[in-house]
């Protein structure tokens, strides 16, 4: 059988999963593999044809006939796969904690062993796969059976069922139960900090040792030979660009350090760690060597830096540090402490973190390049002037009850830069002219979107040493391919490069066009990547001027700062960055949709008013609107239609939270392109929405319909079904009213289809009245109103469970999300569903019975 879908979802440089294998014995095999991964799951795989064949299970399988487990069938596996142990590396796909739970033979009940593989393969294929167990927990008569609608290649859910044997449990059965506790406390390693799995005795056997999640990063042109670390816990909190600096009793302030921002983790599983996840161990080992030795684990924060002799920072002799042949002093100030011994400091108000971390300073070697930072507190503008005069980069200012938010940019923590700095991305080089070698300015971007943005040429700051070291980086990224489409400030030939570099510059200021005005080279950023280079200007020069600009549209995002989540401090700039960052996903669910604006200009406090009906005199020639009957209005009114990432960006910046489309096209008004039902629990616990979910996803099944599901973002669920306007309003919202009819006779006791609440208390709604001409439902990816930042996030069908929690999904977690999983929705436009074929079959399956 064919592995390719397998193997083109994995990196085998970076994941010691196997690649292939065969069998040596003519016994079939199984195992049951336990995967922490973003959600914990249970894989089930049968060896068939030379593969294993593979299903997730999201319950874990068990040995009690009355549980169906859910099963999704997934691509197969290589024969190998049945001994893999270990950690699947963090941003791979799968990437969590694998341990083998159960293991040993298996057969078909047919009466013959010679047909095990003919009745194997017809069950497979007929979607009833009987078979009988022989392991060290599951032993006796199983079935695979799959769903009745999942005729089709591309459905994949199946129920694991234990039959009525002498091995069969009439108790409650936990997987979890057969688990150890030194296995269980692991976290997924996105979270957690384990390099190799423990011993355990599931089996009796011992774990292979596990590949270290910390290799050795693919060669870039920076030579430097980091470590990348995908398993650290914590990010360090970052602090937002400030033009004024204050007076604040309240606020404690530091000196601004000219260097590598990095997490040092102690004791045994020692490291120096960059924002971004980089190794820094054997780069700045003085400083890794001194933190090993501590004799107590905790996780500093810091910056590294090189000083010459008068205690000033030199940037450019960091980046190419060499303890051997460098003369300057290698430093690193810690200003924060995030754990001591095993306690979780981070709630902490910042100045008790700071007095904890002066005294755990002050017992550490006399010769130690490890630095406490001092402060001073509320003379915000004195510390500016000392900066000033000391030659310091600039000041930070931090709020001193602050907590540490791991991986934000806080206005708990402010800088206010001296000079004002830039990062950028190197995108290519001019010739050098006169005397000058190697090259002459680089030509510099940020990131826009989804793309690279010119913003200038640098020709200032180097030397010969600098130029020539420069160009031996850039050499080996030459590329023919531009990497913007902007027309750059420049006549001559130009040498583009892959856009792998990141440096910093000084500039004087932007220019209306959106470049920086006489920009200085400071030097290279080996902490940064480019996907994380954006314009980074003061909140107050923000709100008036940053402008995004997608060809010949223009888009001005006003009052980033203000707060929209005050309590969470999440402003209007966050919001705005998170639709930039998922414009890709949204869009297609915006395509021809006509948009109602629910505005909440003060943020998720202000009940804001709801706006259809738009002016197209005060509104930009390239948004698109369209004139539609309101019934509500009970006339025809002018809608924005969401076409592209421009009005997206232009609806969000008038205040709109979320968005809102209708299910329908502006071109087939009366025709929806899905029918939805909206699973609504009012004053119960959320487990049981999961489970009126589910039993919605049944009836669906049962007339073979493919249901898609997404959380609302606020308390519930959305289950949708494309229809691709081929029925009009009416016609559908009597079929889903249908549907939530079926549902609700199977589960009376905890659903109702009352709209009113006060005649459905303590039950879960199952609103079909969302299927009407004009009505409008949060769009996938779109941010809610709601405390957290919540968002309604498509999700695989596997995930709604009983550990299901909306407040997972949010604006912060989604776009990493997206780089790990499969896009759950990637096929709900591939086929339109037939509504009166359904309840035919619907029909013809009652009578039958």
């Amino acid at each position: 059988m064919s592995l390719e879908k397998y193997e083109a979802k994995r990196d085998f440089k970076k994941t010691a999963e196997p690649k292939g294998g065969k069998s040596d014995n003519k016994e079939l095999r199984f195992v049951i593999q336990r995967h922490h991964a973003s959600r914990l799951h249970y894989d089930f795989r049968l060896e068939l044809d030379g593969v294993l064949k593979s299903w997730a299970v999201p319950k874990g399988p068990s040995l009690n006939p009355g549980d169906k487990r859910l099963a999704m069938m997934v691509e197969d596996h290589p024969y190998d796969y049945q001994y893999f142990e270990g950690i699947i590396p963090n941003g791979e796909y799968g990437g969590g904690i694998v341990i083998t739970w159960d293991k040993g033979t298996y057969q078909s009940l047919a009466n013959d062993r010679k047909d095990d593989i003919k009745e194997l393969r017809k069950g497979l294929k007929a979607g009833n796969l009987k078979f009988r167990l022989n392991g060290d927990i599951l032993n006796g008569e199983f079935a695979l059976v799959k769903l009745h609608n999942a005729e089709k290649e591309d459905d994949n859910a199946w129920l694991l069922i234990k039959h009525k044997d002498d091995y069969a449990v009439t108790k409650k059965f936990d997987s979890e139960a057969f688990v150890p506790d030194n296995i269980k406390v692991l976290k997924n390693n996105k979270d957690g900090k384990v390099k190799k799995l423990p011993k355990h005795k599931l089996l009796d056997v011992d774990l292979p040792k596990a590949k270290p999640v910390a290799k050795k990063k693919e060669a870039k042109a920076t030579g430097a030979g980091e470590k990348e670390v995908g398993h650290r816990r914590y990010k360090p909190m970052l602090a937002k660009l400030e033009p004024e600096i204050f007076d604040d009793k309240d606020w404690l302030y530091e000196m601004k350090i000219d260097g590598y921002r990095a997490l040092g983790y102690t004791g045994k599983d020692a490291a120096l760690v960059s924002r971004n996840g980089i190794e820094f161990n054997s780069k700045y080992e003085k400083v890794f060597e001194d933190i090993k030795v501590l004799p107590k684990g905790a996780v500093l924060d810091g910056e590294i830096v090189v000083e010459d002799s008068r205690g000033r920072s030199v940037f450019q002799d960091l980046q190419n540090y060499d303890s051997s042949k460098n003369k300057h002093l290698l430093k690193y100030y810690v200003f924060d402490l995030l754990q001591l011994d095993g306690h979780d400091l981070r709630e902490l108000p910042l100045i008790k973190r700071k007095e904890l971390l002066k005294a755990f300073v002050g017992t550490f070697p006399k010769d130690t390049s490890i630095f406490y930072m001092e402060h001073t507190v509320g003379k915000g503008k004195d510390m500016l002037l000392k900066a000033q005069k000391q030659g310091w980069e600039g000041v930070i200012g931090k709020d001193m009850d602050s907590a540490y938010d791991c991986g934000r940019r806080s206005d708990r923590w402010l800088k206010f830069k001296i000079q004002k700095s830039q990062e950028a991305i190197i995108c290519g080089f001019t010739e050098p002219k006169g005397s000058r070698k190697h090259l002459g300015s680089l030509v510099l971007g940020i990131q826009q979107g989804e793309n690279i943005k010119y913003v200038g040429n640098c020709g200032t700051g180097f030397n010969t040493e600098s130029l020539k070291d420069l160009y031996g980086k850039l050499e080996p990224l030459i590329t023919d391919e531009r990497p913007f489409e902007d027309k750059i400030n420049y006549h001559g030939k130009v040498t583009w490069v892959k856009p792998e570099l990141v440096c910093e510059v000084f500039y004087a200021e932007w220019t209306e066009e959106g470049s920086m005005r006489h920009p200085v080279f400071k030097g290279l950023r080996m902490d940064k990547e480019p996907d994380n280079v954006l314009q980074e200007t003061p909140d107050k020069q923000l709100a008036d001027e940053i402008t995004v600009a997608y060809g010949r549209k223009k888009v001005k995002l006003t009052n980033q700062n203000k707060l929209y989540w005050k309590k969470e401090g999440i402003s209007k700039g966050e919001l705005l960055n998170y639709y930039r960052e998922i414009a890709q996903y949204i869009l297609p669910y915006l395509k021809d949709k006509a948009l109602s604006m629910r505005r909440q200009p003060n943020g998720i406090d202000d009940p804001g008013f709801f706006q259809k009906d738009v002016d197209e005199t005060h509104l930009p020639k390239w948004v698109k609107t369209e004139k539609l009957y309101s019934e509500s209005n009970d006339k025809n009114i002018n809608y924005i239609v969401g076409n592209d990432e421009a009005t997206l960006l232009y609806v969000v910046n008038l205040g709109s939270i979320e968005i809102n489309p209708w299910l329908s096209s502006y071109k087939k008004p009366d025709n929806p392109d899905y029918v939805v039902i909206d699973v609504d629990p009012h004053d119960v616990p959320f487990t049981e929405a999961v489970q009126v979910a589910l039993k919605t996803k049944e009836v669906f099944d049962r007339m073979k319909l493919k249901t898609f599901i997404k959380t609302s973002g606020s308390k519930g669920l959305h289950i949708y079904c494309y229809l691709g306007a081929k029925y009009d309003y009416d016609f559908v919202k009597l079929f889903a009213e249908y549907a939530a009819q079926l549902v609700h006779a199977e589960l009376p006791d905890i659903t109702s289809i009352e709209r009113s609440p006060a005649k459905r208390p303590n039950k879960t709604y199952i609103d079909f009245l969302q299927n009407r001409r004009g009505q409008t439902i949060a769009a996938p990816y779109s941010v809610r109103p709601k405390p957290g930042a919540t968002v309604s996030t498509p999700l695989h069908w596997y995930e709604v469970n009983e550990k299901l929690s909306l407040a997972d999904f949010t604006i912060y977690t989604l776009p990493e999300r997206l780089k790990k999983i499969e896009d759950p929705w990637k096929d709900i436009h591939k086929n339109k569903a037939d509504l009166k074929k359904a309840l035919e079959y619907l029909k013809d399956k009652v009578d039958m019975e």
